[in-house]
């Protein structure tokens, strides 16, 4: 299940610094998609500022490879939180897994559908025919692919073909080869290429920013007989958000990064610009909307989209039960 353990060093250190024992910690597994702290940098943060360490829990992140893999580690009780996309939670759902939505880390989408700068593609509808490149076979990105290519009338398998072909140094690979026209990318996957010498070009339409990304799940048994670590945990990872929201605090925040994940702070001039980047995916559309806000409109088109797409084959009995705002609005209403 798990292909990546992270030592999260900077966790002991949080713990001495508080005075906290390791033994008097409530152990708490966070699953994550990807191999990056960048990416889960609220988490990263809470942990390197003490923040899960001040609630009484220690928080271990463990990566896996997709959002598939985060949702099935949740399930078999490997993982309390993890941070699956919106297509890959409503899909699982409709299995039975009783997994929800409590934070919303990407208020924006974090995908884009890219071609190469000088590519002759100028919108989706122009890839009918063509391949379409994603990182993982069921992360969210190829939900997020499907949205889009639907949303120009096309369908895959009968307009155009998605193949997975991985990130990095593979996904390049593909496109210099020519192996795909377009690539659904996240802002670190984006980033990754254009640093590998691929200039990139999104086709993605503005009314798909709304189309939420990734964001903190736990199952609904741990809601329901342990409300308080989830208060806990949310508490830290929202604390986590502000704190990096403030550009005062973007060195200290790579440093954090750098003790989890060191090596994706090697290159650090690249590392800050793609925290940039993902940081603002984390903006509410909403100005009115506190940072985690779920909308709950949003969840009804996701899962229209993977109707249309062929992904669920009939609405789920309650949408409602997908998500909730209580653990934001409560926190939210404590730091104001």
């Amino acid at each position: 299940m798990f292909t990546t353990r992270i030592l999260c060093t900077a966790a002991v250190i949080a713990m001495t610094a508080t005075g906290a024992m390791a033994d008097d910690m409530q152990q708490v597994t966070f699953a994550q998609p990807s191999a990056s702290a960048i990416n889960s940098f609220p988490v990263f943060i809470a942990i390197g500022e003490g923040y899960f360490a001040e609630e009484g829990i220690e928080v271990n992140v463990e990566t896996v490879n997709g959002s598939g893999s985060v949702l099935q580690a949740l399930a078999a009780g490997q993982a309390d939180f993890g941070r699956p996309g919106p297509g890959p939670l409503l899909t699982a759902r409709s299995r039975g897994v009783d997994a929800v939505f409590i934070y919303n880390t990407a208020a924006r989408a974090n995908f884009g559908l890219m071609v190469q700068e000088d590519s002759p593609y100028q919108t989706p509808k122009d890839l009918a025919g063509q391949v379409i490149g994603s990182g993982t076979a069921d992360g969210a990105e190829v939900g997020f692919a499907r949205n889009v290519m639907s949303g120009s009338g096309l369908e895959a398998g009968d307009d155009y073909t998605l193949m997975t072909v991985g990130d990095g140094g593979p996904a390049t690979a593909a496109f210099l080869r020519d192996e795909i026209a377009a690539y659904s990318a996240s802002v670190a996957d984006a980033a990754t290429l254009v640093q590998r010498g691929v200039a990139l070009r999104d086709l993605t339409p503005d009314e798909f920013a709304r189309f939420f990304g990734n964001g903190i799940v736990t199952m609904n048994e741990t809601i329901q007989t342990d409300p308080e670590l989830v208060q806990k945990f949310l508490r830290g990872v929202h604390r986590g958000m502000i704190f990096a929201m403030d550009e005062a605090n973007r060195e200290t925040s790579l440093d954090h990064f750098a003790a989890g994940f060191p090596q994706e702070i090697e290159d650090r001039d690249f590392a800050s610009a793609l925290f940039t980047a993902v940081r603002s995916k984390s903006i509410p559309i909403d100005p009115d909307s506190s940072y985690g806000y779920i909308p709950a409109a949003v969840w009804s088109e996701w899962q229209d989209s993977l109707i249309a797409n062929g992904d669920l084959s009939e609405p789920l009995d309650d949408l409602d039960a997908v998500f909730t705002n209580q653990f934001v609005e409560q926190i939210s209403a404590e730091m104001e």
